[in-house]
């Protein structure tokens, strides 16, 4: 890669990430070019050498929120290979990017953000669909090592995991902080793995 493309990729990843840091500060529906440009230190005209309009910077946007995703995936992959621990090792990672990006609700959640915008709408169901499909994935080998019940859909307890943080961190978000999302995981996780553990069974009934 020369030199001038790699420049131009980090510059892009540059106003992706102050993309996020106005939505979160802002919202989405006082996004602008001009503002980003600021933010980075361009002159507005400077912005559309990267970009063409502000939807092509809300894109770039959810492709930070994606790779970070993907990244903690592999984090919890690496430190755990259990899969019920990469499960709530995922959920923890998961809390820290909506404490530490509250342009997640507002941009993946909202409908500011991808209402009347099909582009931004399908990336975001892209997104989140490969997100749970991971997630499922990992319920189906809990399952394979008899970790966890093999009467489940996996489908759906990737929904349930997710719908641990997601409603609570938008409260959290609205709330501006107002109820303490790292504590409601911890709680909440605990109830969620008793629902989904399979039985252990004794060493007389495996006789």
């Amino acid at each position: 890669m020369s030199d001038q493309k790699l420049d131009t990729e980090i510059r892009r990843e540059q106003i992706a990430e102050a993309v996020l840091s106005f939505v979160a500060e802002h919202g989405v529906n006082r996004l602008s070019m001009a503002r980003v440009a600021r933010r980075v230190g361009l002159v507005p005209s400077g912005i559309y050498r990267h970009f063409k309009n502000k939807d092509e910077m809300i894109l770039a946007a959810l492709d930070r929120i994606e790779a970070r995703l993907q990244a903690n995936l592999r984090a919890a992959a690496e430190a755990f290979p259990d899969p019920v621990e990469q499960l709530r090792d995922l959920l923890m990672r998961h809390v820290r990017v909506i404490r530490e990006g509250r342009a997640v609700p507002r941009i993946v959640f909202s409908d500011d953000a991808h209402a009347g915008h099909p582009a931004r709408k399908q990336r975001v169901q892209k997104i989140l669909g490969a997100y749970l499909g991971r997630i499922a994935e990992l319920v189906r080998q809990g399952q394979e090592q008899g970790r966890i019940r093999a009467d489940v859909d996996p489908a759906t307890v990737a929904l349930l995991w997710i719908g641990i943080v997601v409603p609570a961190g938008i409260l959290w978000h609205v709330t501006e902080g107002g109820i303490d999302v790292t504590k409601h995981a911890e709680r909440a996780w605990e109830m969620f793995h008793r629902a989904i553990a399979a039985e252990r069974r004794s060493a007389s009934e495996n006789k």
